[in-house]
């Protein structure tokens, strides 16, 4: 299967980058997986962790869709695996349709990106309003942050709430009873994590706060909640545990995969395109929504959760020196073999070392400068903005994107229709051709000219039978001028259609002048009811067609 413009839709960048594959590319490869493999250890634990799901479960999607999204995408340098932006989708699926929900979801979830992809819709998912993007992604941080406050200050709630305001009002009842110990262990995560990066940028700060606040916590037997003490030992293994669902609970899960689906796409395709815009590179898109179905349809059989493209372990990726999909692969070998070899000590791990994890992820994924500047940005998209981050913390992420987006096109439609214009052109303006005011001016008795200036659509078709009625005499031919008109709707065509009909019985002719040949096409299909020989590529033509109506005395 192939696109119009001849690239295949499924063509995984890695066997272009095999071509011409030699050692010294495969050592930067290898050191490049080696250093974000070690910076997503610790993060797979923890987002899994906050999703409401087993520890175990954040390394084998990063296993296995890590491995996948690399050998089968379509970008050079991504690394992709359990993300911030499914958090809190992830928790709400697990909160209402249980673990085994969230497997058929993340599966279905899979089955739509291939299906997307194959459709061509990698192009297409990009469209997505800006502030729709931020909106949500920084709605997405602050209910990460909301979600740490319980295990950075070691609270005993026994069932946190999902929604954002009942989990406020829990942890705030909770707050009397905060440990010290915790409160101090997340705060030192906090801090080496913000600090290292002075020491050294080869090693990554969570991990080393990691280690450190492990090693500390289990050396002197600090009293705060572990892995182990809440999720028992981490299994050394991946195996298949996938049931097959029934088709109730399959139509159940339609809406959550599709915002997983969409979710990902996004989070994906934008990832990809800010590491081409490090590299020089250019990903395929449709094949990054095919190998990230095939990623999150491989997840759920081992126990996995949603994936897709992560961006600031691709923006590490690129930065450690890789240059092809292998470093993803490597990055995927390095995690199984901290699985093997190491889960053993990830139930020593405190529960606010993860916290603190989180709360600089939450601080980094905030989108505050972006959202700062969006709010200086017309007020339609400070509208725009606003409701999708409230949705996205008050609701749901579902509708926060489905809401967003709708009133994004709402306002994109209003501004299209304030800039459309209908115009009689009885007064002559300074910027027009001395050629055209000389027309203008000899015009006969009779004869009428319209100027329609910007798309002909359902937003402006009022307009211009406004502008029409607002005629105290009809003419007997009226000229309609749509060489500034791009694009013309089934509203539109309808309204001249309409205006057609109207002229008719009134003995007043109509001729367009100057329509581009893809409106001809257009009203060509919709059969309107129009003699071809008023139609004119030429304004002089359509003047001379009108005077000669005029001469005969008769409808034309």
């Amino acid at each position: 299967m192939k696109q119009n413009n001849r690239e295949p839709v499924f063509r995984p960048r890695i066997i272009d980058s095999l071509k011409d594959y030699n050692f010294s590319k495969f050592s930067r490869d290898v050191l490049a997986g080696l250093i974000v493999g070690l910076i997503a250890l610790p993060l797979a634990l923890a987002f899994a962790i906050s999703s409401g799901v087993p520890p175990q479960a954040g390394l084998a999607t990063a296993i296995v869709a890590g491995f996948l999204i690399s050998a089968t995408g379509g970008s050079s340098v991504q690394i992709g695996g359990p993300t911030g932006a499914f958090v809190v989708i992830v928790f709400g699926i697990v909160h209402q349709y249980g673990i085994s929900g969230l497997a058929v979801a993340t599966f279905m979830a899979g089955v739509i990106l291939v299906l997307m992809g194959l459709a061509g819709f990698g192009a297409i998912i990009r469209f997505v309003p800006h502030p729709v993007t931020v909106g949500f992604t920084s709605g997405i941080a602050l209910t990460i942050f909301s979600m740490q406050i319980k295990d950075f200050l070691g609270l005993q709630i026994e069932n946190m709430p999902a929604h954002f305001i009942p989990k406020i009002v829990a942890i705030t009842e909770a707050l009397p009873g905060f440990r010290m110990e915790s409160l101090l262990t997340g705060l030192a995560t906090v801090g080496i994590i913000v600090a290292w990066p002075k020491v050294s940028r080869k090693i990554p700060g969570p991990l080393v706060a990691l280690i450190v606040t492990t090693a500390v916590t289990t050396a002197f037997s600090v009293p705060v909640e572990t892995i182990g003490s809440r999720f028992g030992e981490i299994s050394a293994s991946l195996k298949l545990q996938f049931n097959m669902p029934n088709l109730e609970t399959i139509q159940s899960l339609i809406v959550p995969a599709a915002t997983i689906a969409m979710l990902g796409a996004i989070e994906s395709l934008l990832s990809a395109a800010i590491a081409d815009g490090l590299t020089g590179d250019r990903h395929r898109p449709n094949t990054e929504l095919i190998g990230q179905g095939i990623a999150n349809m491989a997840s759920p059989l081992f126990g996995g959760i949603p994936a897709t493209g992560a961006i600031a372990r691709s923006v590490t990726n690129i930065k450690s020196g890789a240059v092809s999909p292998v470093s993803g692969i490597v990055h995927a070998f390095v995690l199984f073999l901290v699985l093997l070899f190491f889960a053993t000590y990830a139930a020593l791990i405190p529960m606010a070392t993860l916290a603190g994890i989180l709360v600089i992820v939450s601080w980094n994924m905030s989108e505050r400068h972006t959202f700062a500047a969006i709010l200086k940005s017309p007020r339609s998209d400070v509208v725009v903005l606003l409701l999708t981050f409230f949705l996205t913390v008050l609701v749901d992420l579902t509708v926060a994107i489905q809401v967003g987006i709708l009133l994004a096109v709402l306002f994109l439609m209003r501004r299209l229709a304030q800039t459309s214009t209908v115009t009689a052109l009885h007064e002559l303006s300074e910027d027009m051709p001395n050629t055209e005011k000389e027309i203008l001016q000899n015009l006969p008795s009779g004869l009428e000219v319209y100027e329609i200036d910007g798309p002909f659509f359902f937003g402006t078709a009022n307009i211009f039978q406004d502008s029409l009625r607002a005629v105290s005499k009809q003419p007997r031919v009226r000229i309609f001028r749509m060489r500034n008109v791009p694009f013309m709707d089934a509203t539109g065509i309808h309204m001249l259609e309409k205006i057609f009909t109207d002229c008719r019985k009134e003995g007043t002719t109509v001729i367009l002048s100057e329509v581009r040949p893809h409106l001809k096409r257009v009203m060509e299909k919709a059969e309107l009811h129009l003699n071809e020989d008023n139609v004119t590529d030429n304004f002089e033509l359509a003047l001379a067609k009108g005077r000669h109506i005029l001469a005969q005395g008769e409808y034309a």
